[in-house]
């Protein structure tokens, strides 16, 4: 995908929407080691920074068997996963920001997704995680909003059918 300013704010807007994140290991460590100011190696343009501030102060939820711990704000999620999550959105406040590609599809599975948001890029890859794959049933959804960005990225945000 072409990260550009412009998605940087949007996913900026959306962080600021969440009281935490919810990532995986894979998720956690990808955006650990690009956004962490101890581990970053380079720096990236300015229009960067603001997305690197906001994830880096936020509470971060981990999900995983394989780590022993985690740090930078996090706290690991383990046991029961429908219990875990329900949970965290039990306690009050705006919810959760969910990203990755494997805990997104169990967490469709277990129905406990609220809103989704899909960006499509205007580039053909041809390889890489196909989103949902493996999902057991349908989930219908309604188209709730969207954002058309200058790049041509498209961001579309549903909700499932009740």
């Amino acid at each position: 995908m072409a990260a550009d300013e412009e998605l940087h704010r949007h996913a900026v807007e959306n962080l600021e929407q969440a009281d935490a994140l919810l990532f995986g290991r894979v998720t956690y460590e990808m955006m650990e080691a690009a956004f962490r100011p101890a581990a970053r190696t380079g720096e990236g343009p300015d229009w960067m920074a603001p997305f690197a501030r906001t994830i880096n102060a936020a509470k971060k939820y981990v999900v995983s068997s394989t780590l022993d711990r985690v740090d930078w704000n996090a706290e690991l999620v383990r046991g029961d996963l429908a219990s875990a999550v329900q949970q965290l959105k039990r306690q009050p406040g705006k919810g959760l920001f969910v990203g990755g590609v494997k805990l997104p599809l169990a967490l469709a599975e277990l129905g406990l997704i609220d809103e989704y948001e899909f960006v499509v890029h205007p580039r053909l890859a041809g390889h890489g995680p196909t989103l949902f794959a493996g999902l057991s049933r349908h989930i219908d959804l309604k188209l709730v909003g969207r954002l058309e960005l200058g790049s041509g990225a498209v961001a579309m945000r549903y909700e499932p059918r009740t």
